[in-house]
């Protein structure tokens, strides 16, 4: 039997809004501004904004792709599943851009914000961040 295209799209996505994982959208503590929308953070992650508005260059950072934090941001802020990224970033590729760098966990984040001016990234809700600046709380 075979399932319609919709089916399987929806199938792909996993996770609902409903069900997400709260994150929590961090920066390096010399980042100028203080929050970021859902759309801001966007147009930073597919790297069509690259520098923060209180200037500097923002150093966007992914958790890894089987991560459920790294699902739910995909869900909730890009609104694509992960193979659209793929094709995405397979184009970007051909115009010289690179996606966002990868960490494993949390932690990783965590460090690598507090330590690159200009990064920005997202950690698990349940995760006390120091030493970094809270841009958002998702979903």
């Amino acid at each position: 039997m075979r399932l319609p295209l919709y089916c399987l799209l929806f199938w792909m996505l996993g996770s609902t809004v409903a069900d997400a994982e709260e994150l929590l959208v961090i920066a390096h503590p010399g980042v100028a501004v203080s929050s970021l929308s859902a759309d801001e953070l966007a147009e930073i992650y597919l790297l069509k904004t690259s520098s923060w508005a209180g200037g500097g260059n923002i150093v966007p950072v992914n958790r890894e792709v089987a991560s459920g934090a790294r699902t739910t941001f995909s869900n909730v802020v890009l609104r694509q599943p992960s193979m659209a990224l793929n094709a995405y970033w397979n184009q970007m590729h051909f115009k010289g851009k690179s996606p966002p760098l990868v960490q494993e966990s949390d932690q990783a984040v965590l460090a690598f914000v507090q330590k690159v001016p200009g990064a920005v990234g997202y950690i698990s809700a349940g995760v006390v961040p120091q030493n970094v600046k809270v841009l958002a709380k998702l979903p």
